[in-house]
């Protein structure tokens, strides 16, 4: 098997169309991730199909089951949807499904030159992309460029272990086995291979000489060979015409040299965004370098912000300097990053706290970032499984509800939003300020025309309030999107809100005519999966 001839796409085997949207564009939209596998079964399909998450196996989420929930997702205000990699991964046998699972997810890449099978045809995935476009959505495709997958073992001599091969003209197309033993070593980061899945072994002492039975390996694609490089760029630009994504999602960015991903943004020719795990701002600084990718995930912000939410004494005051350090140090500031709670990688932020305030607070984060926001399926339904896989839930057992409480806000979120950029024409280029307050555990964030009050004292705090002076217009009428409360600036055009039970409160200037939100605070004590009854959604805002 072999990186150049069946491992990555031929330009001339699709035809698709590419839907080039700018990183301006981008900008205005909102994003629901989703695992194909996970979120929706074909038409049909029963929906009580189960899905045990500990055994890491397929659970039978497809493209065509996708398009029969667009109207869900659409209803909850996104316009960009962002779908599991599509090109076709490896199986492997039961030993293996033992110890690592299946490629439920889609990062096991092992033949490009097909789609998954698992998720449907490539005209079934056309069809998503075409259904997606119909609505005036973006399509994000997520895919792999820093490793392949292979269930031989690397001391294999097998013909289907891509790292024992090199290419007709002499490229060495993987790097050598090596582990990363130390990630401040970004040789080591760029070079060795990420750590294999479920590997088991038999015999020996202590692990002496013992036979290695099952295990996914990760071989690294060698990116510092020139023709190693133009066989990815090529395989990338065909995997996203063949798609029809008006973007992609990057994963393992830090994984290979910072001077590859100017060619590659140009190769692919739509919006790129990088996921650099780290949480320090120093790392991510240089990959947003102008002409590097179009945006990368805001690590550092996501890991304070979970810090900052998760119990009544998070550090509210780390969360800001966060802030102030990358719109500082990036170039653009945060403008072209995204804004997210959770993802596949990391336990559901409910699993860290069960606390409704707490987590009601934390949601609001993305949505008045500086930043593009991101939701991870089930979120919205208040999912609370822990470190992947148990973060995996099937999708279909909400019954895609958009009457929960969490779904309800995430809609009014998504329309205030909207309204933000209808009001005020730079608020996508304004940075957010933090206004500072007398009140313990109380934060609020302007980003005109929206201000954010947030607050990590939970629902049993008493008392306290939240103030901002010369904000406004002289007795300005401003509602709250959450509620759907209006109040009123004083004659400085200042305000002072009450905290009430702990919950957060985004406020907007405006009168009661527009857009569907709840009408009440939910009542405290309820639970994360709470609903809403649907006729309580009457509340409109100008």
């Amino acid at each position: 098997m072999r990186l150049s001839t069946t491992l990555f796409f031929s330009v001339s085997l699709f035809l698709g169309t590419t839907h080039a949207a700018t990183a301006e564009q981008w900008r205005k939209r909102t994003i629901y991730q989703l695992v194909t596998d996970r979120f929706a079964l074909a038409n049909g399909t029963s929906t009580n199909s189960t899905c045990d998450t500990s055994t890491r196996a397929y659970c039978g989420g497809s493209w065509r089951g996708v398009i029969d929930q667009l109207d869900y997702i659409q209803q909850l205000g996104f316009d960009a949807v962002w779908i599991s990699p599509a090109a076709e991964n490896i199986e492997v046998n039961e030993a293996t499904k033992a110890s690592a699972g299946e490629a439920y997810l889609g990062y096991w890449t092992g033949n490009s030159t097909s789609n998954n099978a698992r998720f449907g045809s490539t005209s079934d995935l056309t069809a998503l992309s075409d259904a997606i476009h119909a609505r005036n959505m973006y399509l994000m495709l997520d895919i792999t460029v820093n490793n392949l997958a292979t269930a031989n073992p690397p001391n294999s001599s097998a013909a289907t272990a891509p790292h024992t091969t090199a290419s007709s003209d002499g490229a060495q197309e993987f790097h050598p086995l090596c582990s990363i033993n130390d990630y401040d070593n970004q040789t080591q980061v760029e070079q060795c291979w990420v750590p294999a899945d479920g590997v088991q072994t038999s015999g020996g002492a202590n692990g002496t000489n013992a036979t290695v039975t099952a295990g996914v390996w990760f071989p690294d694609v060698n990116t510092d060979e020139a023709l190693v490089v133009s066989e990815v760029l090529a395989a990338s630009k065909a995997a996203v015409k063949q798609s029809g994504a008006d973007g992609v999602r990057i994963g393992s960015v830090k994984h290979i040299g910072q001077d590859f991903w100017p060619g590659f943004r140009n190769a692919v020719g739509v919006f790129t965004l990088g996921e650099v795990m780290n949480d320090t701002v120093e790392y991510l600084e240089p990959y947003t370098a102008p002409g590097a990718l179009d945006a990368i995930f805001d690590y550092p912000t996501y890991h304070a912000l979970r810090a900052a939410f998760a119990t009544p004494s998070g550090n509210l005051s780390a969360l800001i300097d966060i802030v102030t350090q990358a719109q500082k140090a990036y170039e653009g500031g945060l403008f072209l990053t995204a804004s997210f709670l959770e993802n596949h990688d990391t336990p559901r932020f409910a699993n860290s706290t069960s606390e409704l305030a707490l987590v009601m607070n934390a949601m609001v984060w993305p949505f008045i970032h500086d930043g593009i926001p991101v939701l991870y399926y089930g979120q919205e339904q208040g999912f609370s499984g822990g470190a992947p896989p148990a973060n995996h839930e099937p999708m279909w057992t909400s019954h895609y509800n958009p009457n929960r409480l969490f779904a309800q806000n995430v809609r009014g979120l998504n329309a205030a939003r909207k309204g933000a950029m209808a009001t005020n024409h730079f608020f996508l280029t304004t940075p957010m300020e933090f206004i500072t307050q007398s009140t313990s555990g109380a934060l609020a964030v302007s980003k005109p025309p929206l201000l954010a009050l947030l607050t990590n004292a939970g629902s049993s705090s008493k008392g306290g309030s939240w103030a901002a002076k010369r904000l406004y217009k002289a007795n300005e009428t401003l509602v709250d999107v959450l509620t759907c409360r209006r109040f009123w600036a004083d004659a400085a055009g200042g305000v002072d809100v009450k905290i009430v039970g702990g919950m957060p409160q985004v406020s907007l200037y405006g009168t009661c005519s527009g857009w569907g939100l709840r009408s009440k605070r939910p009542a405290i004590g309820l639970d994360i999966s709470s609903t809403v009854a649907t006729d309580s959604i009457i509340c409109l805002l100008a």
